[in-house]
């Protein structure tokens, strides 16, 4: 596969992320929740062709499911985005399941917000939001402690890997938050591979509103040259070439039906001649 090809992976960037995530706990963002039991695909039934999708949806221990999203404003708008997103979670359930499963809404806030009111009413319903204020956590005291542990060899807690995946956010302002994320990818180069990779694909995910593209190809270039990063990309390209030989496998079932020559076959189909002669010897069996 090529090197273009695998940035632009979203399977496998999810991938990354589904098992990066496993068992994590949101205590580090100040959040009393169940941990996490599995990264939940986002591809809802879409609502409006022009709505974003979720930036996270998570499975809590607890079977509820935690819708998260990042915001660098406070306004109505992003309480009717909320709604539409609970609504399409609904959907999908109810469709699939016939049930609807407890939904948490979490908002996590840049250092661009000082404060929000966590319950949305009108008078058909009340939306209740758990909220974080990255703003209230001390960035630079956390880039520095960091940065010191990596220096001296020392390996990151789960509350510092948490907490080093939104660190950008903490800053107001897109130039603060973009040099911060240069900040953190250099940090990530220092980290052994499996937290790294945690790092770089939760970093991308709670950065994306916010990410120069430059900076999101960086962490895409960094993934891509971890070692799990690298496993999931040859199981991929293993599952295409496997699926490329069976579509080969029955068109030569079908050439063989219609009486074409084995050389012909093999021209055609790039099997080898032992392959052709394994179907045609199998289809005289059945």
């Amino acid at each position: 596969m090529t090197e273009g090809i695998a940035y632009q992976n979203k399977d496998i960037e999810f991938k990354l992320l589904s098992e990066t995530y496993k068992n994590r706990s949101f205590e580090a963002y100040g959040l009393n929740l169940p941990r996490i039991k599995a990264v939940l695909p986002t591809n809802l039934p879409a609502v409006s062709v022009n709505e974003k999708r979720i930036d996270n949806l998570f499975l809590l221990e607890d079977d509820t499911l935690a819708i998260v999203d990042y915001e660098s404003e406070n306004k109505v708008a992003n309480r009717i985005k909320y709604v539409n997103y609970i609504g399409r979670v609904m959907e999908r359930y109810y469709q699939e399941e016939r049930k609807i499963p407890d939904i948490r809404m979490i908002v996590i806030y840049t250092g661009d917000v000082i404060h929000a009111e966590p319950v949305f009413e009108i008078k058909c319903m009340s939306l209740r939001m758990e909220q974080v204020f990255v703003r209230d956590l001390p960035a630079e005291e956390i880039y520095q402690i960091v940065t010191a542990k990596l220096d001296n060899g020392e390996e990151l807690t789960e509350q510092e890997l948490m907490r080093l995946i939104i660190l950008p956010l903490a800053e107001k302002g897109n130039n603060a938050k973009q040099e911060r994320i240069k900040q953190v990818i250099e940090l990530s180069k220092k980290i052994e591979d499996n937290q790294q990779v945690f790092v770089l694909s939760g970093l991308l995910v709670a950065s994306d509103k916010f990410i120069n593209r430059a900076y999101a190809e960086d962490i895409r270039r960094c993934l891509s040259m971890t070692k799990v990063f690298q496993i999931f990309e040859e199981e991929k390209q293993e599952a295409v070439d496997k699926a490329e030989k069976e579509k080969d496998r029955k068109y030569a079932k079908v050439l063989l039906e219609e009486g074409m020559e084995l050389l012909k076959i093999k021209k055609i189909t790039g099997l080898s001649m032992e392959e052709i002669e394994q179907i045609q010897q199998d289809m005289l069996v059945l």
